[in-house]
């Protein structure tokens, strides 16, 4: 389950990191990606590894559709 904490906590960090670079984007895909980010958090700081790297997978596939409709840069 380390192994699951670590992928977890770097791909946060990823997303994290690509969150800050967005400037501008339609508020429903920033919200969900947000959400999803913080759910991610909140689902590792309570030991459930499943879930939040359910959640961090999900706030990356956001960004990434997001990114490739133009919905946000």
């Amino acid at each position: 389950m380390e192994e699951l904490r670590k992928e977890t906590e770097k791909w946060l960090e990823r997303i994290k990191n690509e969150r800050k670079k967005i400037s501008s984007g339609k508020e429903d895909f920033l919200k969900n990606i947000d959400a999803y980010i913080a759910d991610s958090e909140h689902f590792l700081a309570n030991g459930d590894l499943i879930r939040a790297f359910e959640a961090v997978i999900w706030a990356y596939a956001w960004l990434e559709i997001g990114k490739e409709l133009g919905m946000i840069s």
